[in-house]
């Protein structure tokens, strides 16, 4: 499996994996629920993860 596989894969590991522990009403986390703050950050953090693998894949091409 490539690496940029991988790193795709990584969001919905984390979304997945993650909800079950963040599943509770406090401590509020920047004034959310820490669910809610959960899926905030994974959506942010997948924008991420999406950039690396156009990288990855743009490198991959070019050489």
């Amino acid at each position: 499996m490539k690496l940029k596989h991988i790193v795709s894969i990584l969001p919905v590991i984390g979304l997945l994996v993650g909800i079950p522990f963040v599943n509770r009403a406090e401590p509020y986390i920047l004034g959310m629920p820490p669910m809610m703050f959960w899926v905030a950050l994974w959506t942010v953090l997948t924008s991420v993860t999406m950039f690396i693998v156009y990288k990855l894949e743009k490198k991959q091409e070019s050489g």
